[in-house]
């Protein structure tokens, strides 16, 4: 038997409607606050990927799927969403709006890591992004908006990290100053982590080895060498969070594994995950666009793991599937009138099923009560006995009436 590659997976009916209900908290919280729904193309080139989330991350340097196109251009599965938006603002003069342009997505994307619990090689993120504003009042809309969400949801256990990489000069300094930490430190290094001090110093930060973390504990933090600037805009934000009531934890050694952030960064995790905690998170990246052949344009975005928020929320019941008439007929090889009041009565609104298996009429009596429905409609031959499957009362009516009659009573679907 042939099945799915190993680190994807299937989304069943079931996890489908969970599902649905992220989408519509998504767009309800993020709507409502004038965040527009944006989708862009499972495959970019490659270069996007390599200027935007940095050459010397993790992701563009062991995760990407990339490919020949056949043509000599090179191509590569999305494994994040913010460069392709960024990508997208620019080449459709969205520059031209009013700012910010206020964003939202929910996409599928790859990278290739080891599959773990709620870690796959392709999967779904929702996201937001504000381009075009340096505001710190949007670096808070955006965390209160992912807060707001992750509640929706239920997710349970979270915890809010927060910290700031400051600009891009500044933690080029501070850059420098943790190679010098880490190469008198380097015998106590886990191996990975010295071979990466010249090329990307910051990810010591994120080590599991034992030796690597009692380093990392009296290394200098880059939150200490905000300039003027940066310390005020990451005091605005964390004053219009303790105004927002959101309880968050300063932590000068998180740190987002794209080059693009600057300023404020921030992950929420969930105790219900375990060691691979995070849900969500993000940050500015004033940088980027620019990156990218842009004019400098601030912007700020997160995204959450859709399947990472359902491991971590557990309980996210979608709403009932309701059926408003479900079609019977009295004879197993069915009738063109049962087909034709089945179309007839979606056409009118209404959430209408027809039998489709051969059933005997008392299994397909049995097969409308497992489904809900209200009304039953036994076709023969012409002629409908319409059942209310409440009150067990049963009506003869003609076709044309049916409908109506259903109408009338006030249906449950639509």
């Amino acid at each position: 038997m042939i099945q799915a590659p190993r680190g994807t997976f299937d989304i069943l009916p079931e996890s489908a409607a969970q599902r649905k209900v992220v989408e519509q908290q998504t767009e309800k919280i993020l709507g409502a606050a004038g965040y527009r729904r944006i989708e862009t193309p499972t495959f970019e080139a490659t270069e996007l990927f390599a200027r935007g989330v940095g050459e010397a991350t993790d992701i563009v340097q062991k995760e990407m799927y990339t490919f020949d196109d056949g043509g000599g251009r090179s191509l590569t599965l999305r494994p994040e969403g913010t460069a392709p938006v960024c990508r997208a603002y620019l080449e459709h003069g969205m520059h031209k709006l009013a700012q910010p342009v206020k964003l939202w997505y929910l996409s599928s994307f790859f990278r290739a890591e080891a599959p773990q619990r709620g870690r796959y090689r392709q999967f779904w993120q929702v996201g937001a992004e504000a381009i075009g504003s340096a505001a710190p009042e949007t670096d808070a809309e955006l965390i209160v908006l992912l807060a707001d969400l992750l509640q929706a949801l239920g997710v349970k256990g979270t915890r809010l990290r927060l910290s700031s990489l400051g600009t891009p000069a500044t933690r080029a300094e501070y850059r420098e100053e943790l190679k010098v930490y880490l190469r008198a430190h380097a015998d106590e290094l886990a191996e990975d982590v010295r071979k990466r001090i010249e090329l990307n110093p910051l990810r010591a930060f994120d080590a599991d080895d034992r030796g690597t973390r009692a380093v990392m504990r009296d290394a200098p933090t880059l939150l200490d060498r905000l300039d003027d600037h940066d310390a005020e805009h990451f005091a605005r934000v964390r004053a219009l969070l303790d105004d927002a009531g959101i309880r968050y934890e300063l932590d000068p050694t998180l740190v987002r594994g794209l080059d693009y952030y600057t300023r404020t960064v921030w992950e929420f995790t969930s105790e219900e995950l375990g060691a691979q905690s995070g849900v969500g998170g993000g940050g500015r990246y004033d940088g980027l666009i620019e990156l990218l052949d842009g004019p400098p344009t601030p912007g700020v975005g997160w995204a959450a793991g859709v399947e990472r928020m359902l491991l971590s929320a557990r309980d996210v019941v979608p709403p009932a599937e309701l059926v408003d008439l479900y079609v019977a007929t009295a004879k197993p090889d069915g009738t063109r009138a049962a087909f034709e009041l089945a179309r007839d009565a979606r056409r009118a609104g209404l959430q209408a099923q027809l039998e489709l298996a051969g059933r005997s009429l008392k299994g397909q009596l049995k097969h409308a009560d497992r489904l809900r429905a209200r009304f039953v409609a036994i076709v023969d031959n012409g002629h409908v006995a319409l059942k209310d499957m409440a009150s067990g009362e049963q009506r003869e009516l003609t076709a044309p009436d049916v409908i109506p009659a259903i109408l009338r009573e006030g249906r449950i679907g639509g």
